[in-house]
Order: structure tokens, then C-alpha cells, then sequence
């Protein structure tokens, strides 16, 4: 009798259909294991980097089809991950303990997973205050917001726990977040403003309508005053797609980083100077190109000039998209992010 080594996998089930085949090119990490299993604090970013060389490209070995891409919640702690080396293909198991064999006999077992519990596809604690928060601000948005117009006891900044009035507060929402349109967004080769990027402040409640309506101020970042601005407080919501390359070739650059520092590096959010007017999509994920410049060579026929081929350095994620501007971010970068570097489909 064969011994078993292993502890027994069972509920064994492919992550997609049938009809998919795994790319050829897909390459696998030199260290890859036979089966992991995830625990609390994994992405599915980190996962699939334990058994690919590109973990953005899993979708194509756990044989995604386009609806699991949008709303890949598939995997939680405590399943384990197992690695088919002919495809190569990646799907789930369970470890069987416990209760689930008596007289190591198999035993009928239901599981549950709650939805809240399932992976992000990258680290939502990066990116969780750019999900639900005003960005970029166009000009129906700017005339369509509300707008603090007085603030209790006419104090020029207030703060938590403050109370403020503001007029053209719609019914839609009984929290709102205010904000304060900050510096443009320029593309960097033609430097036409392309969008307006929000200045975040902070959110507000609604403790009685009127016109003016009072709210309170429940959370501050910054000071908050006559002429700030508001807007409905988005539900907030897991970022949970699954990485893919576009189908049709994208041409963009950085024109912003978070926190307005000129150059970055990995796990850190730029802003892109393409959006849904060009097709991006959340989960798109593109390569980042270094521009290495001219080079000028002085020889026997005088001065030359060479434009050096550009470097690609590392990929990003797209996770928030509006019509002239995407937010993505860097997930592998063997150098500086600066303003200005170029992304394109990988």
C-alpha cells in the first residue's frame, strides 16, 4: 500500500472552465512549490509571485474566465493552492482534519467562507484611501458639488466634532466627503490640463436638512472652511480584480505621484494620463518604461546623436479609472518611478 505523504487534499475544484488553455510563455518561479496554503494577509498578487515569474499573469494558469477576472472572490485563508506543472495550471483544494474522517474513512463536510474574508488582488491597505475618495474632479462634478458656505460660531477652520452648514446637499446620501480641488493634472509632452485632482479633507454627516443643511464634521485630515466643497461618500468596496493585459496596445505616461514627490518606487500610486476614454479598465495591467534620453558621440565624422532604447523597468495595476486619468500601482520596479515614463500594454 502506497504511504501517503501528503496530507489528503479534497473539494478539489478547477478556478474555470474547460475550454481554456495556459500559455505557453508562462514561466515559473525557480522556487516553485507543489501547494501553498493561504493565510490571513496574502493578496492574490503575493500567491501567484510564490509559483510565476509575473504574478500579474495568474488569470491564465487558475483559467479565469472574464466575469471570475471581474470578481475573483475564489480564495480565503485556510485553502490551499496546488501547482500542476504540464499546463501549467494553479486550482484549490481543502486539507481534510478534524472532523472530516472517521476510521479514515471520508466523510460528507460543509464549508462556508464569508465573503468579507475572501483575498484582495493587491494590498488594500495601500490602496483603500483612493478607493472610495473624490479624485479627480471635472467640471460637472465642480459645479454639481455641495459647498460649505458657514461654519458654528463663524470660526475661519474647524476640525472633528465641528459643526458646519452647506448649501445644495441632495437626499442621496447622509454622509459626504469634503474636499478641495487641488493642483491640475498636466499631460507631460503637450502640458494641457487634463484633470483636477482632489485635495481630500475629510467626511461629514448629515445631523439636520435644510438650506442650509447642518452636518457634523466626523473625521479631518486636514482644517476644513467656508468654500470647501462636498460630495456623496461612496460605499466602500473590496478592490478584488484579477490582473490582465489589455487587449489592444496602450500609449501613456506618469504624470503624477502620490504625494507629489518626482520619483517613487514599488507599492507606491501614480497617476496615469489615460482613462476610460481609451478603454483602460480597473485590473489592467501595464508595463513601465524608463526613457534613457540621447546620447551624444563625439568621432571621426563629428557629432552623432542616439536615442537610447527605453528600459522596461517594472508593471503596474490599475485600480481606479476616470475619463482622462487612471490611478495604478507599482507592483515590481527594479529602479525609480519618476514623472514622465512611459506605460504600454506588457
Amino acid at each position: 500500500m502506497m504511504r501517503i505523504i501528503f496530507p489528503l487534499l479534497v473539494a478539489f475544484a478547477s478556478l474555470l472552465g474547460t475550454g481554456a488553455h495556459a500559455q505557453s510563455n508562462v514561466r515559473l518561479a525557480a522556487d516553485a512549490p507543489d501547494s501553498y496554503t493561504v493565510v490571513r494577509g496574502d493578496t492574490l498578487w503575493d500567491i501567484s509571485g510564490r509559483f510565476l515569474q509575473e504574478p500579474w499573469r495568474w488569470p491564465e494558469v487558475w483559467r479565469l474566465n472574464r466575469d471570475e477576472i471581474r470578481n475573483p472572490h475564489l480564495i480565503y485563508p485556510g485553502q490551499v493552492i496546488l501547482l500542476d506543472r504540464s499546463g501549467p495550471w494553479l486550482s484549490i483544494g481543502r486539507r481534510v482534519g478534524g472532523g472530516g474522517a472517521q476510521d479514515g474513512r471520508l466523510q460528507p463536510r460543509i464549508y462556508s467562507e464569508p465573503i468579507a474574508e475572501a483575498l484582495p488582488s493587491i494590498p488594500l491597505q495601500i490602496i483603500e484611501p483612493f478607493l472610495n475618495r473624490p479624485l479627480i474632479i471635472d467640471q460637472p462634478r465642480l459645479e454639481g458639488s455641495a459647498t460649505i458656505v458657514a461654519t458654528e460660531t463663524s470660526r475661519v477652520l474647524t476640525g472633528t466634532g465641528d459643526t458646519v452648514f452647506a448649501k445644495n446637499v441632495g437626499d442621496e446620501a447622509e454622509v459626504w466627503h469634503i474636499y478641495r480641488p487641488a493642483r491640475p493634472l498636466e499631460d507631460p509632452q503637450t502640458r494641457e490640463p487634463i484633470a483636477w485632482e482632489a485635495a481630500y479633507l475629510g467626511t461629514a454627516r448629515v445631523t439636520e436638512r435644510g438650506e442650509p443643511t447642518t452636518l457634523e464634521i466626523v473625521s479631518a485630515v486636514e482644517e476644513i472652511g467656508t468654500g470647501d466643497l462636498m460630495m456623496p461618500s461612496e460605499p466602500p468596496s473590496v478592490f478584488s480584480y484579477a490582473p490582465r493585459a489589455p487587449d489592444f496596445d496602450v500609449e501613456g505616461r506618469i504624470i503624477s505621484i502620490h504625494r507629489g514627490v518626482s520619483e517613487t518606487g514599488r507599492l507606491n500610486v501614480v497617476a496615469l494620463n489615460t482613462g476610460e476614454q481609451d478603454g483602460l479598465e480597473r485590473g489592467h495591467v501595464l508595463a513601465l518604461y524608463r526613457n534613457r534620453g540621447v546620447a551624444e558621440y563625439r568621432g571621426e565624422d563629428g557629432k552623432e546623436s542616439f536615442r537610447l532604447p527605453e528600459k522596461r523597468y517594472g508593471v503596474a495595476f490599475v485600480f481606479r479609472v476616470f475619463d482622462r486619468v487612471a490611478y495604478a500601482l507599482v507592483m515590481d520596479s527594479d529602479g525609480p518611478v519618476t514623472i514622465g515614463d512611459t506605460v504600454r500594454r506588457p
